[in-house]
This record gives C-alpha cells, structure tokens and sequence, in this order.
C-alpha cells in the first residue's frame, strides 16, 4: 500500500491557473492530446420554482456541433464554431473567420433531473432545461403509545 500525501491547497492552486490562463483545456474523443478551448460562450443561470434553465450564446455554431451530456451530476456543453464571412467591395476583399472549441461544465443540484433534460438551439442561444425532481415534503410524525 503506498500514501498519497493530501495537499488541501492542490484544488485552489488548479483553479487560479485556470483563471489565469484564458486558454482552457477540453478533452478529446480520441486517444490524443489535449485540444484547446479558444473561447467560452456566455451562460445565463435561472432557476424557477420546476426547473433550472441554462441559456448560452453560440452564434455562429451549427446545433449539429454541440455536444449536451450528464454525467455524475455534472451537465458538460462543448462543440466547435466555425464561421467565415467575407466582403467584397469596390477595390478590397476582407474575410473575417472565426474557428474554436468551446467547453463548459456546470455541477447540477442533487434536485435535477438528469433522466428529462432538454436542449434546444435557436438563433445562436442553447437553452437547455433541467427539471427538478419532486422532494419528499417534511412532516412530523406522532409517536403513538
């Protein structure tokens, strides 16, 4: 049996370079390398009295590259945009393109619903919609004697 010494800073040392690294990393499919998260959409959190929603900003991102999965009460988004336009005019050409994997991942209450979720995408806004589950109600039992 071999230790493992316990560092109870490791978890906050990870997430200040997270922080200060603007480039995230995003697991792959495959057996390869890291790939590179270049960019991260804006996410919207609102939680009603049925449901939590979660509306993210993915212009320019085809519905078919976004990936929505559960796993272990963790909810993960991740896809790829890729766009490009281009203008031309009297005496110039200017394309702009805009190429990059996205990667988000957010702990889901023990509340949620994993088996009802779901995502819809429309006008460049994922909104996915996670039911809550119905929780037993408290209630005070007598003690009969």
């Amino acid at each position: 049996m071999s230790l493992i010494r316990y560092n109870p800073w490791s978890l906050f040392d990870q997430l200040n370079r997270e922080l200060s690294n603007p480039l995230v990393n995003v697991d792959t499919d495959d057996d390869s390398n890291m790939a590179v998260a270049r960019w991260a959409p804006a996410v919207d959190i609102q939680e009603s009295d049925d449901a939590f929603t979660l509306l993210a900003d993915v212009p320019g991102v085809n519905p078919d590259e976004i990936e929505v999965s559960m796993d272990n009460g963790v909810l993960t988004i991740k896809g790829e945009r890729k766009s490009e336009k281009e203008t031309e005019k009297d005496n110039y050409k200017r394309v702009e393109r805009q190429y990059g994997l996205f990667y988000r991942r957010f702990t889901l209450p023990d509340t949620a619903n994993a088996e009802e979720i779901e995502a819809h995408a429309e006008n460049g806004v994922l909104k996915i919609t996670i039911p809550k589950q119905e929780v037993a109600r408290s209630r005070k039992i007598e003690v009969k004697h």
